[in-house]
């Protein structure tokens, strides 16, 4: 294992640099959770009604109900951009030269995925410090016991950007992903209302909410950030989790996946 650590700790270094370097994609990253809940939650406000519902234990208004689906945006677009990067990385050539190193395959995805990861949770903490200063407030505690919430949501949602990038055979093609993946697991969710609202208005919707992974890894920060814990979304986003990563590593698999189809 240690052998593999500096292969682990140059993997996730590139990632932290590589974000560092694209000021723009911080900025991004910030900028789109905050004109939902600036902007669209003005709107909004008056529209949506708010029960008590766990983990709330009184009324609360719509800004802090969006928080948690607002940090799941934060890590699902964050995982496409990894996406993005691994068919612009495999189009250029580095993905193959990094496949070719002299480690397992699945250690080498699995150390891009943390790096990712990482990267996701530090937008997280930054949006919900700047949420907090527009009066959007949580429990204290809540920012500690939210971190391991973070980390299986972003896992999940990183894993399922490697699933999609062993798919995608040209970096144009990633608009067609951005339309048919990203924005019909965000607003099929309890992202932005309570799915109670969502059965009120359609059965089949708010079901097919119910099985969106996105949902339950909303559900999880969700209650993590009111210092609770959701055992049916922790099962079902670790489980969504683990499948994603089966398909990655098969898609990436030279003898079964993608990869080797396209050559």
């Amino acid at each position: 294992m240690t052998r593999r650590f500096p292969a682990f700790k140059a993997i996730v270094l590139r990632e932290v640099l590589r974000f560092i370097h694209q000021r723009e994609r911080f900025l991004a990253a910030l900028v789109r959770p905050l004109i939902w809940l600036l902007v669209f939650a003005a709107g909004f406000r008056a529209a949506l009604g708010l029960s008590i519902i766990p983990p709330y234990q009184t009324y609360i208004t719509y800004e802090t109900y969006i928080v948690p689906g607002l940090c799941g945006m934060i890590l699902l677009f964050n995982g496409m951009q990894t996406s993005l990067s691994l068919v612009y990385d495999r189009e250029m050539g580095s993905m193959r030269l990094l496949l070719t190193a002299p480690q397992p395959r699945w250690f080498l995805l699995f150390s891009k995925l943390c790096g990712a990861t990482f990267i996701g949770i530090l937008q997280c903490y930054a949006f919900l410090i700047i949420a907090r200063l527009f009066g959007v407030e949580h429990p204290l505690l809540g920012h500690l016991t939210v971190l391991p919430a973070l980390i299986l949501a972003g896992l999940m949602l990183g894993a399922l950007g490697l699933a999609i990038s062993s798919f995608i055979k040209q970096l144009e093609n990633f608009a067609g992903v951005m339309n048919f993946v990203i924005f019909p697991m965000f607003f099929l969710s309890s992202a932005l209302y309570p799915l109670w609202k969502m059965q009120e208005s359609s059965e089949t919707l708010y079901w097919i909410c119910r099985l969106n992974p996105f949902t339950h890894a909303v559900e999880l920060i969700r209650f993590a950030l009111h210092v609770s814990l959701s055992p049916w979304a922790l099962l079902w986003t670790v489980l969504a989790g683990a499948a994603f990563t089966v398909l990655a590593l098969w898609g990436y698999d030279p003898a079964r996946g993608m990869i080797r189809k396209r050559r």
